[in-house]
């Protein structure tokens, strides 16, 4: 059949011939004039035709047909009569319901109300009844409540109640099309009335349209009206518990009452479908489970959006205390009797005890006059009365308790209300588990468990019931881990986080292996396959399938999986960004352990350090750790997958730094790189994140560290293991991270930040100075700098900004070397220095004194310095010969000839060349040269050759672009100059092990470059005789070089000139 349009149809047809047969039963009267006790005669013809119809349809949709046929039949009795030519023109054109209507003869309420009676239809009035506009649905109700009243019979009353309870279950159908018919229609039968004049576009069932509490009264006095007819004890409790959960719902209630949960909600239903089963006589008791859970549901779940009037409560409340006391001891009677409990019975009692504990809420919250307090108290304290003597109907119910589970499956397998928190218990109830219907609910609908707290919930409940029961197929287990992983798998990444958060807290870093490793077949190779996929594609593109493939990895052994991406990411070359974007797309990883090698430390950091933490084997591993680091604190964020930081900078500096900041141990190197990259990396945070790193015992340790290199060559080798390279990164993270806290000095209150600065100015006392000078900006305003008492004898230092304090080693004669200290400092110190230097350039003797000093004090502070310091003290002696307060005598011991050229514009090239000389022959002198291991000869060789290089740049731009050059071709005295850094080279080479002379015998390689491409770009510079001298003079200097293959190179290098 078509259950759109209304047409004629075979149905049509079938119930076309029921009206026939029945008219005919009742001529010569009309079906209009029928009375209720025609209906027995006549009337069943009618109901045949409907059944045979339900019963053709029994395959399809036999409600359905039952509704539209009874929608026909009330339009036809509400379709105006007489009909006029007129209106049959119109109503032919406009009314849905004109071709089938014209197959029902004209007939009577009376006709209506019986078949509904006679089909027990009483859901199907109520849906169509609230589907009529207001008046309408009044006056037809009205209708039904006169027709109720007349000859009332035990049929009539069974109806009514019928009636009266679904109409307090009814929620309306906004969505059928049907019904909007209906009322549409209805509105046009009537449209002389003003109230429906203007129908509307679309039916809408609710309380503002076609309000329920009128209605409630009205059925309320139709209950009074037929008090009389209600003879039988099933009625009796039917009736008041009409009453009482009418009253509860519409009158007691809160506006908004809270919905019970999901375990009292299932044992309602089960309590509810457990008498029905039990009563033989229910309606329900035959039914499929299913139809049964949807009509407990429908029992159960009573609510309302408004309240009945007030005087319609009172009356309400009057009328059952009056049926209460009049049928109070026979109702007792008979639920105390020994014929068992059936739904009426059940009921009334589960409804009184509802109402009970609602009144007495009502009486203590609702302000009340005194004769309606004693309505309300006299009534509470009847129910009261009448439930002390019936408590055994509730309390023995010996009702079936095994149905719980095959209800909450129903409900989710037909999807009913609240199915998805059915699916929370499901996965909950340990002793459903892996039976044969849960297993078959799980498989059917696996798509309902798609959410991350009911993936956790079956995880959970399947752990403990295979470890609780050994008894369980494994097929069985591999199965629902199978099918539980799945719908893991479906989840967004996001909720899979979820997942594995819960894991991680519930089963720590085995995650699920811990308890399901026997049911994991293949769980290695799945690993080896993974991660050789993820090795051969680290492309954005398959990021997607990589953090897909890793997150069944990761819930399944957490510490495996992170374990070997960790490893990867160190070990495989280029693959650690690639590696850290997967590690950042589970942001669940960090997880706290409580437990474990290592308490309180984040998970991740756990399987970095057991993993590839001082396991290094190369310095390309140490950097694609650093690399690895620095991504899993500030993630790359790629397109369509959110991520995480996995990191927070105080936890790494906690983990790879703080430990470490000390000379003789190895990582200590790699553990500066890391506190200066995640310095820099977060020097941008707004929130001030050093303060849970304890930043100034921070800054104590760096100054710890730095005091170290004071005495650096004295130190045993194994002692050594940052180099003096390394010095420079340890005295850039000091100033970063002291301009990180000055910038953030308004974080300390005034009175912590003075006794940070006090407590940090005490520890530095038993550092060496210098130490302490370093961190003159922090300490400015608060602190003066000290320095040795020395230091004031050579400098006009203020009072104000500076103290001297004796210091062991810094006696009489020192103060210069305490300059020259102060000078490698910083450049801002230098310049300082420098401006309160007290020599007088106008007293010869006074400058040679402090040209001589300068030597000395410099011999003695080179092999300390970091080339940063050794930076500084290259431009502090630049300075000095600009300003003429250094003498530095140039000798004639490498020049054949006086040369006839003007050197003035490399005068301080040449001077600091012979002071690099000078330097060294004080270094290598007998005094001097048990000083230094051969690393220390190897440092000061590399600061020389890094001076001798800027030397060389600083000629070449004097040669090429320097204002000198604008005025005369230098290259003579470029060459001249070549020639004589050549031969200093080469003497100092001389006197040091052969062994640290590679980085000079570079050098001099280059110096010969340099000459022989100036030489050859200026052939006219010089004659070929003064060529061939200068090219003997450098073989001669070459001739004195050892070993034989730098001897040998040199001299075939000055042999091509």
């Amino acid at each position: 059949m078509d259950l759109g349009p209304v047409n004629i149809c075979e149905e049509m047809t079938i119930l076309h011939g029921g009206f026939l047969l029945a008219e005919q039963l009742f001529h010569p009267k009309a079906l209009t004039e029928m009375t209720k006790s025609d209906w027995e005669r006549v009337g069943q013809p009618i109901v045949e035709a409907l059944r045979e119809i339900s019963s053709a349809t029994a395959c399809s949709q036999p409600f359905a047909w039952k509704k539209k046929a009874l929608i026909i039949i009330w339009a036809k009795v509400l379709q105006p009569y007489p009909v006029t030519p007129s209106d049959t023109d119109t109503r032919w054109q406009e009314d849905v319901f004109f071709s089938v209507g014209n197959m029902i003869p004209t007939i009577n309420h009376t006709v209506l109300f019986e078949l509904l009676k006679s089909l027990e239809a009483s859901g199907l009035f109520i849906q169509l009844l609230m589907a009529l506009p207001t008046a309408i649905c009044r006056a037809e109700l009205e209708h039904f409540l006169e027709h109720m009243s007349v000859d009332t019979s035990s049929k009539d009353v069974a109806f009514f109640l019928s009636v009266w309870w679904e109409m307090m279950k009814h929620k309306g159908n906004q969505q059928d099309p049907l019904l909007s018919q209906f009322r549409t229609m209805a509105h046009k039968y009537l449209s002389s009335s003003d109230e429906f004049s203007h129908p509307p576009k679309r039916f809408k069932s609710d309380p503002d349209v076609c309000p329920t509490m009128p209605l409630l009264a009205m059925l309320l006095t139709g209950l009074k009206q037929i008090q009389s007819r209600i003879l039988c004890p099933g009625m009796k409790c039917c009736a008041l518990a009409n009453l009482a959960d009418m009253l509860t719902v519409f009158a007691l209630m809160e506006d908004d009452p809270q919905e019970v949960s999901a375990t009292v909600y299932l044992d309602k239903l089960a309590t509810v479908i457990s008498v029905w089963n039990s009563d033989t006589q229910n309606p329900y008791h035959q039914q499929a489970l299913a139809e049964k859970v949807k009509e407990a549901e429908r029992d159960i779940s009573l609510t309302s959006l408004a309240k009945l009037p007030s005087e319609t409560i009172f009356i309400g409340l009057e009328f059952m205390c009056s049926l209460l006391r009049e049928w109070g001891e026979e109702l007792q009677a008979m639920l105390n009797g020994s014929q068992g409990t059936n739904y009426d019975s059940f009921r009334l009692c589960d409804s009184l005890t509802s109402f009970s504990q609602n009144l007495k809420l009502y009486l203590d919250s609702t302000s009340l006059s005194k004769e309606e307090r004693q309505v309300v108290s006299e009534l509470a304290e009847c129910v009261a009365d009448f439930l002390r003597k019936t408590a055994k109907v509730l309390k023995n119910k010996g009702f079936e308790k095994d149905i719980t589970a095959s209800i909450a499956m129903a409900i989710i397998e037909q999807k009913m209300d609240r199915h998805m928190e059915m699916c929370y218990i499901f996965a909950s109830e340990k002793k459903w588990a892996f039976s044969d219907e849960w297993l078959a609910c799980l498989l059917n609908n696996r798509a309902l468990f798609r959410e991350p707290d009911l993936v956790l919930k079956l995880l959970e409940t399947v752990i403990e019931v295979t470890v609780a029961d050994r008894a369980i197929p494994e097929s069985q287990i591999k199965q629902v881990i199978s099918l539980i992983l799945e719908c893991y798998a479906d989840l967004s990444l996001p909720d899979k986080n979820k997942v594995l958060s819960g894991t991680l807290l519930s089963w720590g870093r085995k995650g699920l292996s811990e308890k399901l490793l026997a049911y994991l077949d293949g769980f290695q190779e799945d690993v080896n396959t993974t991660f050789n996929q993820l090795t051969q594609s680290t492309s954005e593109q398959g990021l997607a399938k990589a953090v897909a493939s890793v997150a069944r990895l990761v819930i399944l052994h957490p510490e495996v999986t992170v374990k070997k991406m960790c490893s990867m990411a160190v070990v495989s070359l280029g693959t650690h960004k690639f590696l850290a974007q997967i590690l950042t797309a589970f942001p669940a990883l960090r997880f706290l352990e409580e437990q474990g090698p290592n308490p309180s430390t984040s998970f991740v950091v756990s399987c970095l350090k057991e993993t590839v933490w001082t396991k290094f084997s190369t310095p390309k591993e140490e950097k694609q750790f650093l690399e690895l680091l620095g991504c899993l604190m500030n993630p790359v964020k790629p397109q369509g997958i959110p991520v995480a930081a996995l990191l927070e900078p105080d936890e790494v500096l906690k983990e790879f730094v703080l430990p470490f900041l000390l000379l003789d141990i190895k990582e200590v190197d790699l553990s500066l790189k890391i506190f200066i990259q995640t310095l820099e990396a977060n020097a941008c945070l707004e929130e001030y994140w050093l303060h849970t790193c304890s930043p100034f015992p921070l800054l104590f340790s760096l100054c710890q560290l730095l005091d170290g290199f004071s005495k650096y060559w004295q130190l045993p080798r194994e002692k050594r293991c940052l180099s003096l390279d390394g010095k420079d990164l340890v005295i850039h993270i000091l100033e970063v991270l002291c301009e990180i806290i000055l910038a953030n000095t308004e974080t300390f209150s005034p009175d912590t930040w003075i006794k940070s600065l006090s407590w940090l100015h005490r520890k530095l006392e038993q550092l060496d100075w210098t130490v302490r000078l370093r961190m003159k900006n922090l300490f400015e305003g608060h602190f003066k700098c000290e320095v040795p008492a020395t230091l004031f004898e050579i400098c006009k230092l203020s009072e104000d900004e500076w103290t001297s304090q004796a210091h062991p080693g810094y006696g009489p004669g020192t103060g210069l070397l305490a300059w020259m200290e102060c000078c490698s400092i910083s450049s801002s110190i230098s310049e300082q220095m420098l401006s309160l230097l007290v020599v007088d350039v106008g007293n010869p003797e006074e400058v040679r004194l402090f040209s001589k000093g300068f030597l000395v004090v410099m011999v003695q502070v080179l092999p300390w310095c970091s080339p940063q310091e050794w930076q500084h003290l290259y431009q502090l002696t630049r300075r000095l010969l600009e300003k003429q307060l250094l003498h530095v005598p140039y000798s004639l011991e490498y020049i054949q000839f006086v040369p006839l050229l003007n050197l003035k514009p490399f005068a301080q090239e040449l001077q600091f060349s012979v002071l690099f000389l000078r330097a060294f022959q004080f270094l290598c002198s007998q005094s001097c040269r048990n000083w230094l291991p051969m690393e220390g000869w190897s440092h000061v060789v590399k600061l020389l050759c890094n001076s001798l290089t800027h030397l060389l740049d600083s000629v070449r731009m004097i040669q090429s672009v320097g204002p000198w050059a604008q005025e005369q071709d230098l290259t003579q005295e470029t060459l001249f100059f070549y020639t004589q850094v050549f031969c200093h080279v080469l003497h100092i080479m001389a006197m040091l092990h052969q062994e640290v002379c590679e980085p000079l015998y570079v050098l001099a390689l280059e110096i010969l470059t340099c000459y022989e491409t100036l030489s050859k770009a200026n052939p006219s510079g010089s004659s070929l005789l003064q060529k061939v001298n200068e090219q003997r003079f450098l073989k001669s200097i070459a001739e004195n070089i050892s070993p034989e293959e730098r001897r040998q190179t040199l001299l075939q290098k000055i042999s091509n000139f």
